[in-house]
């Protein structure tokens, strides 16, 4: 009889996890601008898997036609949406170009001064020098790879292929994959792995699905409220809400800036009130707007599992700008929220805590009494049976 085989020792455990560990760093250092490309692979496979399925589901497509009807949808809306909106968007644009030297012109009479307040002169003009150098070098950092991430994946043709074919193959062969990774966990930490899997699942499910259906209803709500208002450039400025709510928090901060600018200097386009009771009138209603949006509208829209604090939302936007450029930005909060499940989970089991308490406190379902009466005992040979 064979003699069991012998386990690692801890030792030996801990050298190699570390060695895979700086194996894996090394790896990501080397192959960087694969990362990128990647990573952009999932989004898009993660975005039109549900699509793909629909349609093969539904329309009994093979796997193959459903994926690339899915891609056709895809590059349609892409598109449509652009040449929607392109033509009053542009007018706007070229209204919004004039209209800024005249802004900027009214902004530097306003530095020119100095003003007094409780005895100490403030100068305008130096504390605005010393804010606009500090966000430029606050910003430098992420305007350079964003530019360079625009450049290595949007300008270079290979690389466009290259991120189309992997996500296509990830849609193709997204089950497969699946089952591999569930099969290399430990079978001791195979439910805490599904378990693990799937609330990642939901948390990045409910961001693209989410934001992009709540992208819309800000987007539409912003127009005709935008339109009542007589906000300057409504339509420009609703499709600028829309794309900030991809950046939770923050986002709210940057339309509110940018609006409560417009509305001082260039004041309604329908109403006769001064320009800064206008400004005041904008401003209270997107606080009210604000607190509708970040209780109400993303905890049933997108899902309570991405809803962050505001601290930690602005912080992971400005460490995935600097770190990943356009692709940190959009994907700090659902990245943010996964981090937040694995180190739950981590921290449960360093300290020897149950990582799935709820899963202790509630109880299993009742049993369905209709499947109940649907169980018979079959028959036995020579009994007889109801008629």
């Amino acid at each position: 009889m064979l003699e069991p085989r012998p386990h690692w020792s801890e030792t030996a455990k801990a050298v190699v996890s570390i060695l895979l560990v700086a194996l894996g760093a090394f790896l990501l250092s080397r192959f960087s601008a694969v990362l990128k490309p990647v990573i952009l692979a999932v989004v898009i496979a993660f975005i039109l898997t549900p699509l793909a399925n629909y349609f093969q589901e539904r329309l009994k497509l093979h796997r193959l036609l459903a994926i690339l009807l899915a891609y056709l949808v895809l590059i349609a809306v892409l598109i449509a949406l652009p040449l929607a909106i392109i033509q009053p968007l542009g007018s706007q644009l070229a209204e919004i170009k004039q209209d800024i030297p005249r802004i900027l012109s009214q902004i530097q009479a306003l530095l020119g001064h100095q003003y007094q307040v409780a005895g100490v002169v403030i100068d305008v003009n130096a504390v605005f020098q010393q804010l606009v150098g500090s966000i430029q070098r606050i910003l430098e950092p992420v305007v350079g790879q964003t530019l360079s991430m625009l450049v290595e994946v949007v300008s270079s043709v290979v690389w466009v292929v290259f991120t189309v074919v992997i996500s296509f193959y990830l849609i193709k062969d997204g089950d497969a994959v699946r089952q591999w990774l569930e099969k290399m966990a430990p079978p001791s930490y195979r439910p805490d792995y599904v378990r693990l899997r799937d609330e990642i699942n939901r948390i990045w499910g409910a961001f693209f699905r989410g934001q992009l259906a709540l992208a819309l209803l800000v987007g539409m709500l912003f127009m005709v409220i935008g339109f009542i208002l007589g906000l300057p450039f409504s339509l420009a400025m609703a499709a600028f809400a829309g794309l900030l709510e991809f950046l939770p928090s923050l986002g709210h901060a940057i339309w509110l800036f940018t609006a409560s600018v417009l509305a001082f200097f260039l004041g309604s386009t329908h109403w006769a009130i001064p320009n800064w009771a206008f400004m005041l009138i904008i401003i209270g209603l997107h606080l009210v707007f604000e607190q509708f949006d970040l209780n109400y509208l993303i905890p049933r829209i997108v899902g309570r599992s991405v809803h962050l604090p505001p601290l930690v939302v602005i912080l992971g936007i400005f460490a995935g700008a600097v770190l990943a450029g356009v692709l940190g930005i959009l994907l700090a909060a659902p990245t943010i929220a996964s981090a937040r499940v694995i180190g739950r989970y981590v921290y449960a089991n360093l300290f020897d805590m149950e990582p799935f308490p709820e899963s202790i406190v509630s109880p299993l379902p009742p049993p369905n009494p209709r499947w109940w009466h649907k169980v018979r005992p079959q028959k036995q040979d020579g009994e007889a049976g109801e008629s």
